[in-house]
């Protein structure tokens, strides 16, 4: 613990707000008194000694404990210490320390909001963001529904997780914990014998609105599973709406690597499927007039329709705002447009509206 502590020059008079040591002397009903040494005698009392109380009845004269100087001398010539204050100033020194060295720590769950999960580290409250969650242990909930995605949390109460701080700025009374960061570790070393184009077969585990997660065998331990993530862009060529629409839970599949980055696996079942761009210019060139069918619209637009697997953009600019622009185009109609761009490699196809 000393080490954790400011060493100032012996000479030099204690101040306000530094811990120090000391051995208790004696108890009363309402106080304590700690020898501090060269420096004179301490008192535990009033709101301090209260605050204190379950900390203070384990204590016996002899013991050597720390305490936040609060007042360097009062009326009565004592030096008021607070056990609270220094009780709570160690613990943050010590997951400062905790977290510069990388230790992992296991917690329990105490409670869950719909951003999270929290618990405690020595008395110290500490939050787990969803984001920081394994893909094990990540809310498989569609749509993004939140009271959903705060059920699956509440399933984690009294769970213990293996973690790693990753913020702790006791100013701010802030300790973010991280379940992904402890596992980091273990999946660079699941992930070794994989690389960006290797092919793999696995389970689908979950469907939420981005995406969903397959679980495969590591092919260092069969016995140990990897799970990836499918985005929603690369379930197939075609626009999907709803990746529910396109797999199902306990589905068998086969899909690429395309992206391997610490310990996330990003996956594509597209790439396994033949690229309707592909060849693309013999059918469409610039300046071509073609009918296409509004699907959706988006901040950036209209997507239109070219063939089953063509999509093009209708940009929001052609109509100058996006009120004007839903008002000009009918979900599901279809019109006639310019091919105003057309980039086969960037699966992208610029149109405008022809009056």
């Amino acid at each position: 613990m000393e080490i954790l502590l400011k060493k100032d020059d012996v000479l030099k008079p204690p101040g306000i707000g530094e811990i120090v040591e000391g051995k208790v002397i004696a108890i009363s009903r309402s106080s304590v008194f700690v020898d501090l040494g060269r420096i004179g005698t301490g008192l535990i009392y009033g709101k301090e000694f209260y605050e204190a109380k379950t900390d203070l009845k384990n204590l016996k004269i002899g013991d050597k404990i720390f305490a936040k100087i609060i007042n360097c001398d009062n009326e009565a010539g004592y030096i008021e210490l607070s056990l609270k204050e220094a009780s709570r100033e160690i613990s943050w020194k010590i997951l400062e320390q905790k977290q510069e060295e990388g230790e992992v720590l296991a917690v329990k769950i105490l409670k869950a909001n719909k951003g999270g999960l929290l618990t405690e580290i020595s008395n110290i409250p500490a939050f787990l963001p969803v984001s920081q969650l394994s893909f094990q242990n990540y809310p498989r909930v569609e749509e993004g529904d939140k009271s959903k995605i705060l059920n699956a949390l509440q399933q984690l109460i009294g769970k213990t997780l293996k973690v790693k701080i990753i913020t702790a700025v006791p100013r701010e009374e802030m300790l973010i914990i991280s379940e992904r960061a402890a596992l980091l570790s273990d999946m660079k070393e699941a992930l070794k014998n994989y690389k960006i184009g290797d092919v793999v077969e696995g389970e689908v585990t979950g469907i939420v609105d981005f995406g969903i997660f397959l679980r495969f065998p590591s092919s260092k331990k069969p016995n140990e599973q990897i799970e990836g993530l499918i985005h929603i862009s690369e379930l197939d060529w075609q626009l999907v709406e709803s990746p529910s629409k396109i797999v199902k839970v306990g589905e068998k599949l086969k899909a690429k690597i395309i992206e391997i980055s610490n310990d996330k696996i990003s996956l594509s079942l597209k790439a396994l499927k033949k690229d309707p761009w592909e060849n693309i210019e013999k059918k469409y060139k610039k300046s071509d007039e073609v009918l296409g069918e509004v699907v959706k619209f988006n901040p950036f637009g209209a997507f239109v329709k070219i063939s089953s697997k063509i999509f093009g953009l209708c940009h929001v600019s052609e109509f100058g705002v996006r009120s004007k622009m839903e008002k000009t185009l009918e979900i599901g109609k279809k019109y006639n447009f310019k091919i105003l761009e057309i980039e086969p490699k960037e699966h992208k196809m610029l149109l405008k509206l022809l009056k």
